[in-house]
C-alpha cells in the first residue's frame, strides 16, 4: 500500500522522484515515532506555518479513512452519559497526535515581547517535546533562523528532526536526520511541492 502511495505521488509530481529515498527515510522516522508512543512536533513560518497546521489537522482527525474508536473507551463514554456518550462514541476518531508549534498565540507573542522571537519554537519544543517525539522543521530556505534554533533543542532533547525544504536544503539539512529538499528555489514553487508529500506522508502513516 505504501509503495503505491509513494509510486502515485512520484507519477503526479515527476520532479519528485530524485527525493524518493529520502522521502521514504523520513517516512520511517514518523512510523517509528507513532509506533513507540511518540507524538509531531510541527513548525514553520508565513505558507510553511499554514502547512505546519494543515499537516497536524490531517493527522488529529480522518484524512481519509474512518478512524473509530475502540470498543472500550466507547463503552467508558457510554457507562459515563448514556446520551452524550453515545453520541461521542460515534463522533470521535482516533489521533495521531502532532502539535503546531505555530498556533499558540498568547506563548508565543509572550517570548517574543518578552524575548526575542528567535527562540520562540525552541521553547516551545522544550515545553511540549520529548524523547522519542519528532520534529517537522518546514522552511522553503531552509535557514530560518527560529527553524534552526528549534531543531538545536530537538537534537539536545532526543527529539528525531525531519527538514522540509527547498532544492538547497540551507543549514537545516546539517542538523536534520533526513531532509527532504525538492527541486525549486522559489518559495511558492517550494510551497506547492511540499504539500503532496505531507499529504501523502498522512495516508502512508493511515
Amino acid at each position: 500500500m505504501n509503495e503505491s502511495i509513494i509510486d502515485n505521488l512520484i507519477e503526479r509530481y515527476p520532479a519528485l522522484s530524485y527525493a524518493r529515498e529520502d522521502f521514504t527515510a523520513a517516512y520511517d522516522i514518523l512510523e517509528a515515532t507513532y509506533e513507540h508512543g511518540g507524538k509531531l512536533l510541527t513548525a514553520g513560518n508565513g505558507g510553511s506555518a499554514a502547512d505546519a497546521e494543515h499537516i497536524a489537522g490531517e493527522l488529529m482527525k480522518r484524512f481519509r479513512l474512518p478512524r473509530p474508536i475502540n470498543d472500550s473507551l466507547a463503552e467508558k463514554l457510554i457507562s459515563i452519559d448514556k446520551e452524550r456518550g453515545a453520541s461521542l462514541a460515534r463522533n470521535l476518531e482516533q489521533c495521531l497526535m502532532a502539535i503546531p508549534l505555530v498556533a499558540h498565540e498568547a506563548l508565543t507573542t509572550a517570548y517574543i515581547n518578552d524575548v526575542d522571537g528567535y527562540g520562540v519554537f525552541a521553547q516551545q519544543l522544550l515545553g511540549f517535546g520529548r524523547e522519542g517525539d519528532c520534529f517537522l522543521a518546514i522552511s522553503t530556505s531552509g535557514n530560518s533562523e527560529n527553524i534552526l534554533n528549534a531543531a538545536v533543542v530537538a537534537k539536545a532533547v532526543g527529539i528525531s528532526i525531519i527538514g522540509l525544504t527547498g532544492a538547497d536544503g540551507g543549514n537545516l539539512k546539517e542538523l536534520a536526520d533526513v531532509t527532504v529538499r525538492v527541486p525549486e528555489t522559489e518559495t511558492y514553487k517550494i510551497q506547492e511541492l511540499h504539500l503532496p508529500i505531507y499529504h501523502a506522508w498522512c495516508m502512508m502513516l493511515e
